[in-house]
Order: C-alpha cells, then sequence, then structure tokens
C-alpha cells in the first residue's frame, strides 16, 4: 500500500493541484490530508477540489479547521489567537458553506492505518494528544518522550509545524510531512510524505510560483499579497521558523 500524507494546505490551491499532478504517476492507493485544509486564499475551492477526487481519501482535523468552524458558529476565537488569526479565520469562515462547515466540524482528530513493512501508522495533526501542541527538530529530547509516552505505532505522522524532519522516541518513529501550501523549508514548494512498504520518504513538488501568487493575489483574502509572497515565491527556512516557535513553547 502507498499513502500520500498531505498536510496543511491552507487554501493554497495551486500547491494541491501540483501535487495531484504528481500522484497522477505514484498512484497511490489513498490519500490522507492530515488538517489545516481550508485556512488560506482559496479556501472553499481547496475543499471542493480534495472532496472531487476519486482516490480513497482520510481526512483529520486540524487546530485552523476547528477554529474555522468556531468562527462560522459565531463563537469566541481562542484568546491566544493573533489579531490576523482572527482577521483570517473570520474571513475564511465566511467562505464556506453549511456543508462545509458541516464536514469539518465532524474530522476525527486521529486516524491508524497499516502498511505492509511499516507497520501501524498514526496520522495525527499537531501531536496525538492535541491538535495545536508544538514540537519541532529542537525540541528537548525530554520533552518529546513525555509527549509521545504511550503510543503503540510504529510511525507517528504528524504536522502542524510546516516543516519536514523526523525524531525518535525509543521505538517509535515521529515524522513530520512539511506542507504543502505554507512550508517552512529552504527553497518554496509543496512539502508532502509518500509512504508505503519500501519505507518513507521526504517529497517536494515544485509549481509555477509566479503563476500561483497571481492567482493568489487575485483572491479576496484580506492578507493575499502577504501570503503571495511569504509563502509562495519565498518561504521561511524551518532553522528560523523552528527557533521562532521553540521561543513560543518557552513563554508559555
Amino acid at each position: 500500500m502507498k499513502i500520500a500524507a498531505l498536510y496543511d494546505i491552507h487554501g493554497n490551491l495551486p500547491a494541491l493541484k501540483a501535487v495531484l499532478k504528481e500522484l497522477e504517476d505514484i498512484k497511490p492507493d489513498l490519500i490522507v490530508v492530515g488538517g489545516d485544509i481550508v485556512s488560506g486564499p482559496m479556501p472553499s475551492r481547496t475543499l471542493d477540489r480534495i472532496l472531487s477526487l476519486d482516490y480513497t481519501v482520510h481526512f483529520i482535523r486540524g487546530n485552523g479547521d476547528r477554529e474555522v468552524v468556531m468562527a462560522f458558529d459565531g463563537k469566541s476565537l481562542p484568546p491566544t489567537m493573533s489579531e490576523k488569526g482572527r482577521e483570517k479565520t473570520q474571513w475564511v469562515a465566511g467562505q464556506l458553506n453549511r456543508s462545509q462547515r458541516d464536514f469539518l466540524s465532524q474530522l476525527p482528530e486521529t486516524i491508524t492505518l497499516h502498511v505492509d513493512g511499516l507497520g501501524d501508522i498514526l496520522f495525527c495533526h499537531a501531536t496525538p494528544r492535541s491538535d495545536e501542541e508544538i514540537f519541532t527538530p529542537l525540541t528537548p529530547q525530554e520533552r518529546l518522550s513525555t509527549i509521545f509516552a504511550d503510543i503503540q505505532q510504529k510511525i507517528v505522522v504528524c504536522g502542524h509545524t510546516h516543516m519536514q524532519f523526523e525524531r525518535q522516541v525509543g521505538s517509535v518513529s515521529i515524522v513530520n510531512s512539511g506542507s504543502v501550501g505554507m512550508p517552512f523549508a529552504d527553497e518554496p514548494g509543496a512539502y508532502w510524505l509518500l509512504l508505503s512498504p519500501m519505507g518513507y520518504e521526504f517529497r517536494r513538488t515544485i509549481y509555477d510560483f509566479e503563476a500561483a501568487a497571481r492567482e493568489v493575489r487575485a483572491s479576496e483574502d484580506p492578507q493575499r499579497d502577504e501570503f503571495a509572497e511569504g509563502n509562495v515565491l519565498r518561504v521561511p527556512t524551518a532553522t528560523k521558523a523552528a527557533e521562532f516557535l521553540e521561543s513560543m513553547v518557552m513563554k508559555n
């Protein structure tokens, strides 16, 4: 069995389309969409594109999906969310219809799938116990061991921090698939993970960044120019992002 794990698409439809085009040759048996699907410049179209796929698709919920549903329902957003985050979340919620909201609201937090040669694989958005908990390549091993204590599966696949890396806790391999739509990496692209009996492979799909940036800027996203410049044409490096995220953890 081959599984394509697509995490943190964040409404970046051109990036998603590029990965789906590459999958036509890879022919995975199924796709896992790992949360934070719609929080970006083309939320409704991105979700519709995924739901129209002929592949078998398993979904899990990300914190962004949960927060968009909260905004759709008129609930108060988390007090820790930045003003820009609130603006984006409210705008995304306003782009969705009721059926899209209902779909996002019922997504599971985790799923477990089996791949011959790899064993049972636990898919979660951030960590098995939270859809927003942060860990990075710089996280101390002691804290990592606490987060992933008592995991029964051989492999845990996660996202949330938008960077590809792997860590080990005892016999458990923890793999971050990276982000399709908002990566932290050395180069722009759509980052994802391919799992098969041969192992797991970090993948990067290149697409027409200039054309994608124009498409993003043509959207009604209130932060469209920032998204085009900072997540399509250029991307933050994983090293700087990890340092920043770890500093956030220390503050909390």
